[in-house]
């Protein structure tokens, strides 16, 4: 049996490895105007991995875990929102770059992450903490590389070497369906990488297959200027929400 991998929009992913465990990664779903379903049709979760504490990267992952019980791997900042909420602090490791942890029987690597990551907690006051990037050992042909939003930096080479990701999501764009819940003056440019910087993102991590993401629309020109970019350096899948690519 292959493992697979479906893209809901955004950076929110479902891993299903080849021994049938159900990875969730950034599960932003209910709010999701791209996602083709909702988090209570989720019949099974075995992980639940948040990157950052962003509303749409964090998503579903309080009502996910109540209902599944599934475990969570986060930084610091989201377990302190998510046991304020009522999440058993035992359901969560929290973990930051560099400490590898082993949860549900599937170990994941985080690596550095140059981002933001803050969130109101219920009292009203403020979290913030170290957002995360993943390498996800999900199967013995799957090693996937989820970004976290992070912009490029050069030590991605190293990330490549020590811990060689095959499989990896790299943002390309930004949801321009959600920005408006993104206030101030003026507007973005691009989302964390340009569509030059996350071709180069793809190419020092060394990824067999590149998944672009951080859009609900794949037929955009940001996505169009990353195919330009990239060029026929290797393996490139765009997906739209609900598509679903199949690894070994």
């Amino acid at each position: 049996m292959s493992s697979r991998i479906r893209f809901f929009g955004v950076a929110a992913y479902e891993i299903v490895t080849s021994r049938g465990q159900h990875i969730l990664i950034d599960p932003f779903l209910d709010e999701n105007p791209g996602s083709p379903i909702r988090s209570e049709e989720l019949e099974r979760v075995d992980l639940i991995i948040v990157s950052h504490a962003a509303f749409d990267h964090l998503g579903d992952t309080e009502a996910l875990a109540k209902r599944t019980d599934a475990p969570v791997i986060c930084g610091g900042e989201v377990k302190a929102y998510l046991t304020a909420k009522g999440v058993s602090e035992h359901q969560i490791r929290a973990t930051t770059w560099g400490i590898r942890v082993e949860v549900a029987g599937i170990e994941v690597q985080p690596v550095e992450c140059h981002h933001w990551s803050q969130i109101r907690m219920p009292d009203g006051s403020f979290a913030s903490g170290v957002p995360m990037s993943f390498v996800v050992y999900a199967d013995d042909d799957l090693r996937f590389y989820h970004y976290g939003d992070t912009a490029l930096f050069s030590d991605m080479r190293l990330i490549a070497e020590l811990y060689q990701p095959n499989v990896g999501c790299i943002g390309v764009s930004n949801p321009y369906e959600i920005l408006t819940r993104v206030s101030g003056p003026g507007r973005l440019v691009t989302g964390e990488m340009g569509t030059r910087e996350a071709a180069m993102a793809a190419k020092w991590l060394g990824l067999e297959t590149v998944l672009p993401c951080h859009y609900i629309d794949p037929d955009n020109d940001d996505v169009r200027a990353f195919l330009e970019h990239y060029g026929d350096a290797g393996k490139v899948v765009v997906q739209k929400p609900g598509d679903v690519l199949e690894i070994g």
